[in-house]
């Protein structure tokens, strides 16, 4: 399946300055929802599987576009933020960098250093959405593992021996080779290395003592 055309987010209470970006960025092949709130925005229905950024003006009616930038990465919005406002000062993109934001634009920007901001915060989407499902599947594959199996890889992950963790949790030696092999199985991992690096970005429990 080829991957769906990526949507730019346009956020701007100017309506005809929407307008001349939306026709730049549709003849660069890009879809456009235009919007003339943030809060327009946060009523919309936004798919976040589509690749895409929102493009974000600072002075808007109701919630500032910093205001609104700050409230979608404290609930943890996945798309990227790219900021183009003619009112930018060293504060306020300091503090919309901080905030997250990838890159503060001003008015007026040349075409060619627009298209590129927008083309790198879709490719950033992309990517942080393709950790995302992996993270989900991994994940997924956790919650298949026995109570034991659990126990064994905390111990594995915090270092201990074979041995070790045998007379830690009461068993058999054989035992704790076996729920690590299953535990390597259920997780994808062919190696303790990588079976160490797929645990990593799991919420294991602390190791048994």
């Amino acid at each position: 399946m080829s991957d769906p055309t990526p949507t730019v987010h346009v956020i701007d209470d100017d309506g005809p300055f929407r307008e001349a970006i939306s026709r730049v960025l549709s003849r660069a092949g890009l879809q456009v929802r235009q919007y003339p709130s943030g809060g327009a925005f946060l009523l919309a229905e936004v798919d976040r599987s589509t690749p895409g950024c929102v493009l974000l003006d600072v002075n808007l009616p109701g919630p500032s576009g910093i205001e609104l930038h700050e409230a979608l990465a404290a609930r943890g919005e996945s798309l990227p933020v790219v900021f183009l406002t003619g009112h930018g000062d060293v504060p306020t993109s300091v503090r919309a960098m901080k905030a997250g934001a990838l890159h503060f634009l001003t008015k007026p920007v040349q075409r060619d250093v627009l298209l590129a901001a927008i083309r790198s915060a879709i490719d950033r989407h992309r990517e942080t959405s393709v950790r995302t499902r992996a993270d989900r599947d991994l994940q997924a594959r956790y919650q298949t593992l026995t109570l034991r199996e659990r126990e064994v890889l905390a111990c594995v992950v915090a270092g201990r021996m074979n041995k070790q963790i045998a007379q830690t949790l009461g068993m058999a030696e054989r035992t704790v080779k076996l729920h690590r092999a299953h535990a390597m199985d259920k997780l994808g991992a062919t190696s303790l290395a990588e079976l160490v690096r797929l645990a990593g970005r799991l919420p294991l429990p602390p190791p048994v003592y």
